[in-house]
């Protein structure tokens, strides 16, 4: 089976894509430098529960399936460190029982960005962080594979959110466009409505460069928000579960709402609460990285897909909550606060969905029953969750 290279392996989705591919048979590496880890430390937000190292994990993994995830701690900003992810000269294997460098790998999946809004807003050194980190590894993956291994395919993960709220409706990453009697088609117009998310739609524009110029093979997936905690191959052991935020910088609204539901927090909805997005269950998120692997672009191509399965407003979401809480016996309040995004309350949304539900991809829906599944588990550490970092206020 061919070798899958993972960069952010440790991350919320990272480290369950290592284990559904591994679980597959596939050769997996993954590479990470603890970015989440530090800043949760140095801003003290933790996450609902202690996480093994990569390290850990990886060996944890090896114990209960016999399978071998190699585990790179290291800088990806760094292009010698990229680029020795394809040669093997000077890498460094921080956990891997064989050391040997294998094939250069068949596909590489990028998390490796900086993924909250909120932090890239915090202050300009956070911006700046986002900005160097996130185009940085970006470029440095792109120049990796067109002088060392032209044939590797890049699964890049993008965000919804490069899009913003356009007044019409939101095709797969394309828009053919007519104008004075010409035609031709251009990348979706974006109107990222972050830091961040400016540096995602920094990314596309990257790697679009690179399949015109060089013949890059990309597949850039527009991902909405992800809930979840639990996958199949997280069932194993419960030290293989992804980490779960529920703080204001890196939780996902369903995860915090859920959250903030267990702990008799109001739930926080900004401003007017009908503000749109598309969502997708964790499960979702592996299926579909698994289906565009399998669905390979072709060289000089970048075939981009918008990774969602359903849309909510904010107040669809907190009035679900909300029922599901109080069926459990829990006494959820909702609460209306100032917004402290600018961003549009009403708008149209209707993007386009179905490309990846075309290639195989089965829905798990956001029903009463898979939400009262996420609040068994939040509630099992209810007494460790924190209530000052649900919600700190950061601007913008």
């Amino acid at each position: 089976m061919s070798h899958v290279l993972i960069l952010g392996g440790d991350g919320y989705l990272g480290w369950p894509t290592a284990m559904y591919f591994s679980a597959r048979g596939y050769e997996v590496t993954v590479v990470d430098n603890y970015f989440r880890r530090h800043v949760s430390d140095e801003l003290d937000i933790g996450t609902l529960y202690p996480v093994p190292t990569l390290v850990q994990r990886a060996s944890i993994w090896h114990q209960k399936t016999g399978y071998e995830i190699k585990v790179v701690i290291g800088d990806l900003s760094d292009p010698e460190l990229m680029r020795s992810l394809f040669t093997g000269k000077d890498l460094n294997y921080q956990w891997a029982i064989a050391k040997n460098f294998t094939a250069p790998p068949h596909t590489v999946v990028h998390y490796a960005e900086q993924p909250s809004a909120p932090y890239s807003l915090m202050n300009y050194k956070t911006a700046n962080f986002t900005l160097s980190n996130n185009l940085l590894v970006t470029n440095n993956l792109m120049f990796a594979i067109k002088d060392l291994s032209p044939d590797t395919h890049v699964i890049k993960l993008g965000t919804m959110g490069e899009y913003g709220t356009p007044n019409i409706d939101i095709e797969e990453g394309w828009l053919d466009i007519t104008h004075k009697g010409r035609s031709d088609r251009f990348l979706f117009p974006r109107q990222g409505g972050s830091i961040y998310h400016t540096s995602k739609v920094m990314d596309t524009d990257l790697l679009w460069f690179g399949c015109r110029i060089w013949d890059l093979k990309v597949t850039d997936l527009m991902q909405g928000p992800v809930y979840g905690i639990e996958t199949e191959e997280s069932d194993i052991d419960e030290r293989l579960k992804t980490r779960f935020g529920y703080d204001e910088l890196f939780g996902t609204i369903v995860n915090r709402f859920i959250t903030q539901a267990v702990i008799d927090y109001p739930l926080t909805v900004y401003g007017g609460g009908e503000q749109t997005r598309g969502y997708l269950n964790i499960k979702d998120a592996l299926q579909c990285i698994h289906v565009a692997e399998q669905n390979q672009a072709k060289p000089g191509e970048l075939n981009i897909y918008n990774q969602i399965m359903e849309t909510f407003t904010v107040n669809q979401l907190a009035e679900l909550t909300q029922q599901v809480g109080q069926e459990l016996g829990y006494d959820v309040k909702i609460n209306s606060i100032q917004n402290p995004r600018i961003e549009k309350e009403e708008h149209y949304y209707n993007p386009s969905y179905q490309g990846l539900m075309e290639l195989g991809v089965k829905p798990h829906y956001l029903t009463k029953d898979s939400m009262k599944e996420i609040f068994k588990i939040v509630s099992q550490y209810k007494s460790k969750i924190r209530k000052d970092v649900v919600f700190t206020g950061v601007k913008w």
